[in-house]
């Protein structure tokens, strides 16, 4: 059966973005848009006419990382069960930034001088953004009496921290492999554990 001109156009963004990640990742911020293309099997002024230029496609980008990473906060059930949602989300958050592909996040730094608006872009939607969607969940979790915080936004930013700790320098460093599924597993557990416990009502 073919594709709907929807369907179509929603691949080669997918195509784009897949490629996108390979080769920023590779050659940093500054690569060329021509590398972006080829790589993804289309032409320079596809990936103009999909994302307008290279800020708005490291925009797409990152924040398509973020969506997936913050996607165990949106679950049907995650609102009523924050303890497991937080564990999700935490497994995701560790995922991400001990996997290889992080490396776009190191050569974002390395580029930020000479870059400085794309790098921008970078941390907002994806660091802060991430960050900002884990506050909203706790405040449902506060505002429905599962949680007694008082500095949400502090509070997120601890949860983070416990569960990035040094795996991120040990990351951007490319000083260590990616943890075990049972390692992170474990972490992320042990985190929203202590995290409850913590902020219990």
């Amino acid at each position: 059966m073919p594709r709907l001109a929807g369907q179509i156009d929603l691949a080669k963004s997918e195509a784009i973005l897949d490629a996108a990640s390979e080769v920023l990742a590779e050659r940093g911020l500054a690569a060329p848009i021509e590398e972006i293309a080829r790589r993804a099997g289309v032409s320079k002024q596809t990936v103009y006419n999909h994302f307008g230029s290279k800020t708005e496609l490291v925009r797409e980008l990152v924040a398509r990382r973020v969506s997936s990473m913050t996607a165990p906060l949106r679950e049907q059930d995650a609102e009523a069960h924050p303890e497991e949602a937080l564990a999700a989300y935490a497994l995701t958050l560790i995922r991400v930034v001990t996997a290889r592909t992080y490396s776009l996040m190191r050569i974002t730094m390395q580029s930020a001088a000479e870059m400085p608006d794309l790098a921008r872009e970078v941390f907002e939607n994806g660091p802060k953004a991430s960050r900002a969607q884990l506050a909203r969940f706790l405040e449902i979790e506060v505002k429905a009496g599962r949680l007694a915080i008082d500095d949400i936004p502090q509070a997120a930013d601890f949860f983070a921290g416990m569960v990035v700790s040094h795996r991120q320098t040990q990351a951007l460093l490319g000083l260590a492999d990616p943890p075990t599924d049972e390692e992170a597993e474990r972490t992320a557990k042990a985190a929203a554990r202590v995290f409850m416990r913590a902020y219990a009502p």
